[in-house]
């Protein structure tokens, strides 16, 4: 079925029924899990405590890219039957990439599901609910395109000094191994007016830091017109005042252009971070990925930032044991990987992604192989990510305070913070207030894999808008319950960093 309209009336719920969000999947369900947080508070709805397992609405927004992911989808929704059914009243809703593949099937093996919404139409969510609510019925309603775009709807982000900024949704490429462009549509475009007008907006809040986010960022303009679009859009973040950092995910090596070296270059507040994914160095391998580049196009890529970008930090996502996947091509990719000295990679073991090409190809990879090659992948990159830190150590740099990011913070007294190349920090804890989204200067004393030390005192504490925005949040919020639940998992190794993520490794 399809929905006459993405966004629908607001729903008041006069009992305060609170509500639990559960994402799985990339960054871009992250900011559509933001938007439907949005609008069950718009309609009154209140999230419940974090970890009390008792809310009033599950909403499950799901991931289709990953084997297994409906096997783990109704192992939760079987976990919350008995609940639901001593719970009069108690509402279950999935949403999400798998929601828009499997649709009626949902509600045929999980009977107790009372609304399944797609991709297309999270503006739907509240009313879905009343009317299962009212006729007592489950509702299914799965628009076929993209009727609103997601930014029109109201949010309820997770930060008060960073932001997700949604500048484009689909994919016009037909990589074998990703069903997502079948499930998020072709690409639509924003116009850049309306983007760079809710950036001002949210900085007018306190934000001071955005990421761009698109499925395949950088191919931006394309539905507009422009080939230029993505480099004019970062030019024109630069002159917005009171943005501090720009950074963007994910691109395409496809559409890398030079003009957007030269606007990363150029534009102070545009981070020097480059999430680039690579999948694979063997020809013949991305080739039957469908993968539009070779490796001397990627290492170019590369070369020319590192030439422009000297200090820049580049992560990658790269796939091990695609089908047909030899030792000599596997071998091509450690090469890539030794040459291109990536600050951090996000390695998948491929899977079978059903609805996909490669599915069905010939030359499976046997696990065992996979697995050994995995290992022989995760080992080089440890080696090449410490080396790569260690020449951090001795240098100044400005971290912006993060919140949450420090499992051993209490602990250790140390706070933790984000450099402007998205390494994450740890630093011992002034004596002086500091809150999330203010600014510190440190010197780095010490580097681990995945992480940097600095263990001497804070140079200097900039306190900024951000930080105030912090505040004032923490301030309201502690009258009321917290914590929208988001489930992420952890893929691969080493553990991701939410800036730069690609989440479902599709990109």
């Amino acid at each position: 079925m399809t929905s006459s309209s993405d966004r629908s009336p607001a729903v008041d719920v006069r009992s305060s029924k609170t509500y639990e969000i559960r994402t799985y999947g990339c960054q871009m369900n992250v900011h559509d899990s933001e938007r439907l947080s949005g609008l069950l508070e718009d309609a009154g709805y209140v999230r419940a405590p974090q970890g009390a397992d008792e809310a009033d609405v599950v909403v499950f927004n799901t991931c289709a890219v990953r084997e297994n992911a409906d096997n783990k989808l109704y192992g939760n929704l079987g976990h919350l039957a008995p609940k639901k059914a001593a719970r009069p009243g108690m509402q279950i809703a999935v949403g999400g990439c798998l929601a828009q593949k499997d649709r009626d099937t949902i509600v045929k093996r999980a009977p107790w599901v009372d609304v399944v919404f797609g991709t297309h139409n999270i503006g739907k969510l509240p009313v879905l609910l009343e009317r299962a609510r009212v006729q007592d019925e489950a509702q299914v309603e799965i628009a076929e395109s993209l009727e609103a775009f997601p930014s029109t709807l109201p949010t309820r982000r997770e930060s008060a000094y960073a932001a997700w900024v949604s500048i484009s949704v689909g994919c016009n490429n037909t990589c074998t191994f990703c069903i997502v462009p079948a499930l998020r549509g072709k690409e639509k475009d924003r116009r850049p007016g309306d983007i760079l007008a809710e950036i001002e907006a949210l900085v007018a809040e306190g934000v001071s830091e955005i990421t761009l986010l698109g499925q395949n960022v950088n191919a931006y303009g394309s539905d507009i017109g422009d080939r230029e679009a993505f480099s004019k859009l970062l030019r024109a973040c630069g002159k917005i005042d009171g943005l501090e950092r720009v950074r963007f995910t994910s691109p395409h090596p496809r559409d890398f252009t030079d003009d957007v070296i030269a606007a990363m270059a150029e534009t102070p507040n545009v981070m020097p971070q480059l999430h680039m994914p690579l999948q694979s160095g063997s020809d013949p391998v991305l080739k039957a990925m469908r993968r539009s580049y070779r490796q001397e196009r990627f290492l170019g890529i590369i070369e020319n930032v590192r030439a422009a970008i000297p200090h820049a930090a580049i992560s990658t996502d790269i796939i091990v044991g695609f089908p047909g996947e030899t030792e000599e091509d596997f071998e091509q990719t450690l090469h890539v990987v030794r040459e291109a000295r990536f600050a951090q990679a996000f390695t998948f073991q491929y899977s079978k992604r059903p609805g996909t090409p490669a599915a069905e190809m010939d030359g499976q990879v046997p696990k065992k192989v996979v697995q050994e090659r995995y290992e022989r992948l995760v080992a080089l990159q440890e080696e090449i990510s410490w080396e790569e830190n260690k020449k951090q150590v001795g240098r100044t740099l400005e971290l912006m305070v993060a919140e949450g990011e420090g499992r051993k913070d209490g602990t250790t007294h140390r706070l933790s913070g984000r450099a402007p190349d998205s390494r994450l920090v740890h630093f011992t804890k002034p004596d002086q207030e500091v809150r999330p989204g203010d600014v510190v200067t440190v010197e780095i004393t010490y580097a681990a894999p995945h992480h940097l030390l600095a263990e001497g005192p804070v140079l200097d504490v900039r306190r900024t808008r951000a930080g105030d925005a912090w505040e004032k949040r923490n301030a309201a919020e502690k009258a009321k319950p917290v914590g929208v639940m988001l489930g992420l998992p952890k893929i691969g190794a080493p553990e991701p960093l939410p800036a730069v993520a690609s989440g479902c490794g599709c990109d």
